[in-house]
């Protein structure tokens, strides 16, 4: 009876450390801070920016069959290399995952092994929610001239995110198969499940967003991080704290609250400057954990390298700031272009590096990005 009462103890654990599991749990099991800040010692400091390139206007021209374009990548990741970028911030999108899974899968290895040869490893986004809310797979519009990231679409867009139901059946499979394929892949750094997530998109599409988003939002973050949990990948998660300016960790909206509490590694936005974001580093400091700032650098808000990067390089934050080559996605102009759109090119560009013809906008940015990295 003694041992009769010992194995149905021991499978009563069994089956509750298996239910544990497969309820992904986020909070019992995030990463330890121990652990996170293990990976991250093991690391050199993480710079680069956030990448597409100069003719895709958004994530689908990027992966998608007819306009993928591996030559292009090449040619703009070899000027990333000799500015000593080692990491790129990437957004993926369901819909070419969808429309064409294999396609998807051989352009992304092959995406991959051009960073690869380039000394560049990558962190992939799955979701978005800035910009506009109805992508659409097929051609994409052309740029709307002078005007900020025109043609830039959600994922998974206002269709699915107020659908609870089509969660599992329309999201899950392009998290778990993708991030199965590459939990154990050098190239892959790190996962960022969700871009901004909740981002009404007041200035610009408004009027066609979806009412109550905070809400749909916050239901696809809590899902995500529950399928990340589940595959466990070797790659450390997390989410964007995006709206971190009050740098108040009490302040914290629902949504920011929930990518602080359960990311493995701390990640945020800041379009400001240098005094508010190093409040905002010891705001975030609190936690533990390392620290990465996905977005930043944007001119005119001054948020710009001489002021913000040697800030991180002080702090040992990992950066990466918004753009790269001139193109497309027209961020040289500010956000309130949707106001009033640019009938020239600004005399101060917004976001962005180098020209497409390679050229740098600013020649002695390049020559500061490139001395604090050789300074490692």
């Amino acid at each position: 009876m003694k041992y009769t009462k010992i194995a149905m103890i021991a499978l009563i654990l069994f089956f509750i450390a298996e239910y544990s599991y497969g309820s992904g749990n986020v909070e019992n099991d995030r990463w330890s801070a121990t652990k996170a800040n293990e990976w991250y010692a093991n690391h050199d400091w993480i710079i680069g920016c956030n990448y597409v390139p100069y003719n895709a206007i958004n994530q689908l021209e990027m992966w998608q069959e007819d306009t993928f374009s591996p030559e292009v990548i090449d040619r703009e990741l070899g000027w990333a290399e000799s500015l000593g970028f080692n990491s790129l911030r990437v957004f993926l999108h369901y819909l070419p995952w969808k429309e064409d899974k294999d396609g998807f899968y051989n352009r992304l290895d092959e995406f991959l092994d051009i960073c690869d040869k380039h000394g560049i490893n990558v962190m992939l986004i799955f979701f978005d929610d800035v910009w506009h809310p109805n992508p659409k797979p097929g051609l994409q519009p052309e740029p709307i001239k002078g005007v900020h990231n025109s043609g830039w679409v959600q994922c998974p867009g206002k269709e699915i995110l107020q659908n609870l139901e089509l969660y599992e059946k329309d999201l899950e499979g392009y998290v778990k198969e993708t991030m199965k394929r590459y939990s154990k892949d050098r190239r892959v750094l790190i996962w960022d499940l969700y871009n901004e997530p909740a981002n009404p998109n007041k200035s610009s599409y408004g009027e066609i967003e979806l009412k109550n988003k905070e809400k749909y939002s916050l239901k696809l973050l809590e899902k995500v991080f529950t399928w990340a949990r589940e595959v466990n990948p070797s790659q450390p998660i997390c989410a964007d704290v995006w709206t971190p300016s009050h740098a108040d960790i009490n302040k914290l909206s629902p949504v920011d609250k929930f990518c602080y509490d359960n990311s493995d590694v701390i990640n945020f936005h800041a379009y400001f400057n240098e005094k508010l974001t190093e409040k905002v580093i010891k705001m975030l400091a609190a936690s533990g954990r390392p620290i990465i700032c996905t977005e930043y650098m944007a001119r005119t808000a001054n948020s710009r390298f001489e002021n913000i990067l040697p800030l991180f390089k002080k702090y040992n934050i990992g950066a990466y700031n918004w753009g790269f080559v001139n193109g497309k996605s027209n961020t040289i102009y500010p956000w309130k272009s949707w106001d009033k759109p640019f009938d020239s090119e600004p005399e101060v560009w917004f976001h962005d590096i180098f020209r497409k013809d390679g050229t740098p906008f600013s020649e002695d940015e390049v020559q500061l990005i490139k001395s604090l990295i050789a300074e490692e």
